[in-house]
């Protein structure tokens, strides 16, 4: 979501709060509507807190889940780079065709994955050149001292690389349940009609305003947080981007993993191109 777009969000919220409690007051009677003030009081602080630890519980979670994302795409990226690195103590032609694919898998989860990751299109699909590494790694005979410990790092390097994707594709989902967004937004719309019969014709039209204005403030901008943790590869501003990714790629590029004798066997958007 982009900042501007929630400033004004929360802003909008806000004025409709403030223009809510100064619409009321007007005909609120002396002291607000409750006859009993310090029950009313005490009822509303069992409601707020409520709320707040929900919140509370709903951020930790979004956020747990947003940084497993970010932490996945970062090894997943070095994982790419160690591979290659691996790649290298294979024999050829396996040696060439593995760089290769290598370049396409990072080429396709920046340009073809991320983008499908931020309008929810991604879903289960499978990157086709992770098939194409292990379909190439199956030809490998591994027969010098060198080979035979590549062979198997390869193998646990393969196994944390798809780890740690999955770690990245979990939170392009979205870890808050429909239910869980339902239960907040009735919790704060309660809080926020609560807080109108507060309304006290007697007291400065300006302190309602504050205390009301203040709350909607704080409280449309935590939903607004979990949203967006709740997206963490949204383009439209705080989502992640694909930096370590296109950190491996420029790295790749420095160890010549494609060169005029060993071509790409994929596109510069990591489509195949045969």
């Amino acid at each position: 979501m982009n900042l501007f777009v929630a400033l004004g969000i929360v802003l909008v919220c806000v004025a409709v709060g403030v223009a809510s409690i100064l619409l009321v007051r007007r005909h609120a009677p002396d002291g607000s509507y409750f006859h009993d003030g310090d029950r009313a009081s005490g009822v509303f602080g069992v409601l707020a807190t409520g709320f707040a630890v929900l919140l509370g519980l709903v951020v930790v979670l979004a956020f747990t889940s947003f940084d497993e994302s970010r932490a996945g795409a970062e090894t997943e990226a070095l994982l790419v780079n160690q591979q290659f690195e691996t790649a290298q103590f294979m024999p050829e032609p396996q040696r060439s065709e593995l760089s290769g694919e290598l370049v396409c898998y990072a080429r396709s989860v920046v340009h073809q994955e991320w983008p499908r990751m931020d309008d929810g299109t991604q879903g289960d699909a499978i990157n086709p050149w992770g098939v194409e590494l292990f379909q190439t790694f199956k030809k490998i005979d591994p027969q010098t001292p060198a080979q035979q410990p590549a062979y198997s790092k390869w193998l646990d390097q393969t196994s944390d690389r798809e780890s740690a994707r999955n770690d990245r594709m979990h939170g392009a989902v979205g870890v808050i349940p429909t239910a869980l967004w339902l239960v907040l937004l009735f919790s704060a719309v309660v809080i926020f009609g609560y807080m109108l019969l507060f309304a006290d014709s007697n007291e400065p039209w300006f302190v309602q305003a504050t205390l009301i204005g203040s709350v909607t403030a704080v409280v449309v901008s935590s939903l607004l947080l979990i949203n967006v943790l709740d997206n963490p590869f949204t383009t439209s501003g705080g989502g992640l981007k694909p930096v370590a990714m296109e950190r491996s790629l420029r790295v790749l590029a420095q160890q010549e993993a494609i060169t005029p004798e060993r071509p790409s066997p994929c596109d510069a958007k990591g489509a195949p191109t045969s």
